[in-house]
């Protein structure tokens, strides 16, 4: 009887997945500590105040308003050339309020803030016409003309989607769950596989190598897509984590899982592979892992970082999938809309596989 492959594949796939779910490392990584930051991000509903507020390309530019709403802390001003996609901006969240600074109608020599806002962000924008409110009164007393105050406020409401804290929060966690997984865990199993002599055992037997790993990726691949089947769960039920086209989104989160697990396995097998003992896996999984984590927008955006940082950030490929992720989930965007995201985590798989099959070792 001639020799199954597939079968002996499946089977190293179910020995190892048995293993992953008795290991409480892959437990914890996977599952428990992505879920502890869902559940403490998921329950936020504040903290400090921030404001990023779009300037309109036509704004007024020399005047007290826009000049003093420089100095308050809160406020962000974020001029662009592009009216319409500022527009866009705000119906998603991605800015809190739109002033335009235009002379006015009535009085010569005045102005007008004109301030849009969204139902997509109605606290902060509640709290930008307080802020502007506050300034165009401090200009009013300045200039102490009550008869002809020197500018008003006049506001209009876009219609948009709510962004929460979770729709953040939690492509970021998902992301680094994966990267958990996949740099931990193929590190550690292939390397104590060597160790015990699994693999060798594995030689004295018809089934060839690339079948081994497949066995082993395929466990560890379904393992991670029911972590992320879970977490989206929670994410969406408990918190209202936005599936913009519901089955269709959770499909695309999942194939973006599976890629993003493939290229971060990778990492593990060149870990594994230059590793000279077990004790030294974690320095060299963690020196993988933790710029990633802090760099790759998991708690906040790459903005936030100095200048000088965010090429860095924008060459980590969990950057990528971050980005692929919360695009999916919450724009609306389809896999070929992702396809620069994709590309580069795809480029990153070529240029790691390469160097995994330069350092991995069997024996």
């Amino acid at each position: 009887m001639k020799y199954n492959q597939f079968r002996a594949m499946f089977a190293v796939s179910k020995a190892s997945f048995r293993s992953i779910t008795r290991s409480p490392s892959a437990v914890v990584f996977t599952l428990v500590f992505p879920l502890i930051f869902i559940l403490v991000f998921g329950f936020i509903n504040g903290g400090s105040v921030h404001l990023d507020v779009g300037v309109a390309k036509s704004s007024n530019k020399s005047n007290p308003i826009y000049y003093k709403a420089h100095f308050i802390p809160a406020i962000q001003l974020i001029e662009s050339d592009d009216d319409n996609q500022q527009l866009k901006q705000l119906g998603k969240g991605e800015l809190d309020a739109i002033i335009n600074i235009v002379p006015s109608d009535v009085t010569p020599g005045k102005f007008v803030v004109e301030l849009k806002t969204s139902n997509a962000s109605v606290e902060k924008g509640v709290i930008a016409r307080s802020m502007f409110e506050h300034l165009i009164d401090k200009a009013n007393l300045e200039e102490a003309k009550v008869e002809h105050p020197m500018a008003e406020l006049r506001e209009s409401r876009v219609t948009g989607r709510t962004y929460k804290t979770i729709d953040f929060i939690l492509p970021g966690q998902l992301g680094f769950s994966l990267l958990s997984s996949g740099v931990f865990g193929t590190a550690f199993v292939f390397f104590n596989l060597r160790q015990t002599l699994v693999i060798k055992r594995f030689f004295a037997t018809p089934i060839r190598k690339p079948y081994i790993i497949l066995g082993e990726a395929i466990s560890r691949l379904v393992f991670a897509l029911l972590g992320s089947v879970f977490l989206i769960a929670v994410g969406h039920f408990a918190f209202g984590f936005t599936l913009i086209h519901g089955f269709q989104t959770f499909f695309d989160l999942l194939v973006l899982s599976a890629l993003g697990l493939i290229i971060f396995m990778g990492f593990g097998f060149v870990v594994s592979g230059i590793a000279k003992s077990e004790s030294t896996i974690p320095p060299l999984a963690n020196i993988v892992t933790m710029p990633q984590f802090l760099l790759a927008g998991t708690f906040f955006g790459i903005e936030a970082f100095p200048s000088w940082l965010q090429p860095i950030c924008r060459a980590l490929p969990l950057t990528y999938l971050n980005d692929a992720m919360r695009k999916t989930a919450f724009d609306g965007a389809s896999l070929l809309d992702v396809w620069p995201q994709i590309g580069v985590i795809l480029l990153w798989g070529v240029a790691i596989y390469a160097l995994a099959v330069k350092t991995f070792r069997w024996e």
